[in-house]
């Protein structure tokens, strides 16, 4: 029984961490931050495979952690689909490196990479591996040089950039 209360330990641990070549931002400010993100691009997975029109929307909870309420278009069934989680910081709080669970006690990492410090306009986020790679923006669309160089950027740090799939929003 201690050898797999260890083991779940370490995995659920592992899920909080991030890929080798990535740094968190310094100097977040999680006031600004606040609010609707759109995603106009993502590295494919299950839990969003098919979905257009996705948001992120983040509030401040009681406890001092985020809500993060997840919103995405699934065009197949002609429905919305969303999902309702929770964030907290895993180091100090003006770092971006946060873990959030949408699935009781399991964290994943949430890991911003790049960030417009100015105004929060977009944000480059990644998971505990090169396999999560998400670009936000503030509006549905982003300026073409701003979306090149996060694209540049990920690629540089080991993402495969060329299974991006970029999202519509209308």
């Amino acid at each position: 029984m201690k050898k797999l209360s260890l083991w779940l330990t370490l995995l659920l641990s592992g899920c909080a961490g991030m890929p080798e070549r990535v740094k968190p931002v310094d100097n977040f400010d999680v006031q600004k931050y606040l609010g609707k993100w759109y995603e106009i691009a993502r590295l494919d997975h299950s839990f969003e495979r098919g979905l257009s029109r996705v948001t992120a929307e983040y509030s401040l909870r009681e406890d001092g952690g985020l809500k993060v309420v997840n919103r995405g278009y699934l065009a197949k069934e002609s429905r919305w689909k969303e999902a309702i989680g929770k964030a907290y910081f895993v180091d100090a709080p003006d770092k971006g490196y946060l873990k959030v669970s949408f699935f009781g006690p399991f964290y994943g990492s949430y890991v911003i990479v790049d960030l417009d410090h100015d105004s929060y306009q977009y944000s480059l986020v990644c998971g505990p591996n090169t396999n999560y790679l998400w670009i936000l923006s503030r509006s549905p669309e982003m300026e073409a040089s701003v979306k090149d160089r996060l694209v540049a950027k990920a690629a540089a740090l080991g993402f495969d950039t060329s299974k991006l799939i970029f999202i519509t929003h209308n």
